[in-house]
């Protein structure tokens, strides 16, 4: 655990029934006078756009929508949308989306004024500054991006996603309304939402836990434990989807108190080279990792268990399994993959991803228990 710690959050962060329309009183606070809309096709398609917009036009605001972009876009699909957004002579950035549109919007937060790009990021995160503030709109209850310092882009020359990680691009407003995620599907909200889970339970057990990122990642583990099945399950269950949003958000200030672990770090192969949806590899990887895990973390997953699950277990090792096990019967039953060659991996591919999972040392080096190139290999062999 951290000796010395901190807790770097969004300037301001507005939830419950109608927030959304917060968004006229930021845009006139701030003078906005051009707003760039981050979003993508999918968000425009389900109507999810016309919510914030409804808001935007009645502030009178002149506006530039940001759409053309992928699910899970590469550094080079991230970079045409900042220089977009650089060319429109946008003094405010909106993003309505998941983590890959407010990653992206994040990105042009900090490039507006400078001539170097996305790329050069990669190597050198640091360098950038808040060039224009920036509000946050989730649409998924599951990234956290909207909390975070993070943007996760694919490399794909090194087949591997990478994240850029810079406190500049800590957003300066977040709208957390759950009617952006009433209508998402089940499919997305499970896989999303495993993610945050995963974020709450790695920020849980890594090395850099601190008592700033334990009070959001147990926060958050105890309300996804406790409520995902039914959000997803239930399309009227709002109280569980609100619960979710709130859960997504809490883990995602964890991760920027602290960090993941070797879950992250060994599903980012699987998302750069085979585009595996990033809730969904962690999703598969996330018990087997806990499984490796387990003997370095004994005592923290049986505080979890007390303070998420209850029940019978008497012994930290017998309060452990039961987190284990709950986290696989969760996966299960949102109906997740649970073999990467159901999903076209095959063992041919073991030692590239082996090789490129060992080179995501950021977060590996938060993993409690050490991991070797045979430990990497063993845990993907048992998911293939």
């Amino acid at each position: 655990m951290l000796t010395q710690y901190n807790l770097k959050m969004p300037h301001a962060v507005f939830s419950g029934e109608n927030a959304l329309s917060k968004i006229s009183d930021i845009l006139a606070e701030n003078q906005v006078k051009h707003l760039a809309v981050f979003t993508d096709k999918g968000i425009e398609g389900a109507g999810l756009l016309d919510f914030p917009m409804t808001h935007v036009k009645a502030a009178g605001v002149t506006c530039t929508v940001l759409d053309d972009l992928p699910a899970e876009p590469s550094y080079m699909q991230a970079q045409k949308l900042v220089d977009q957004c650089k060319a429109c002579g946008a003094d405010f950035i909106m993003a309505v989306g998941g983590g890959s549109v407010q990653d992206t919007a994040k990105l042009a937060s900090v490039l507006m004024t400078d001539e170097y790009g996305v790329k050069e990021l990669l190597d050198t995160p640091g360098r950038a500054k808040k060039c224009i503030r920036t509000l946050m709109i989730p649409t998924t209850a599951g990234t956290g991006s909207e909390a975070t310092p993070n943007a996760i882009v694919a490399v794909p020359e090194k087949q591997l996603k990478v994240g850029i990680v810079n406190d500049n691009m800590i957003a300066d407003y977040v709208i957390l309304d759950a009617v952006m995620i009433k209508k998402l599907p089940r499919k997305l909200a499970a896989s999303t939402g495993l993610d945050a889970l995963a974020h709450a339970i790695e920020c849980w057990t890594g090395n850099k836990a601190n008592p700033f990122s334990d009070l959001f990642a147990l926060q958050a583990l105890d309300m996804i434990l406790n409520n995902l099945e039914r959000a997803c399950d239930d399309p009227e269950a709002m109280d569980a989807k609100n619960k979710m949003q709130l859960a997504s958000f809490y883990a995602g200030v964890a991760i920027t108190a602290s960090g993941t672990t070797a879950v992250h770090a060994l599903s980012y192969p699987l998302g750069g080279k085979y585009h595996i949806p990033h809730g969904v590899s962690n999703a598969i990887l996330l018990a087997p990792v806990m499984r490796f895990n387990e003997p370095a973390c004994r005592e923290r997953l049986a505080q979890a268990y007390d303070r998420c699950l209850g029940g019978d277990a008497r012994t930290d090792a017998e309060k452990s399994a039961a987190v284990i096990a709950r986290l696989e019967e969760i996966v299960r039953h949102l109906d997740i993959p649970t073999s990467l060659t159901q999903l076209g991996v095959s063992e041919d591919s073991l030692e590239d991803l082996v090789a490129a999972g060992m080179e995501v040392t950021r977060l590996l080096s938060n993993n409690m228990r050490e991991v070797t190139p045979e430990d990497v290999r063993n845990i993907y062999r048992e998911i293939m």
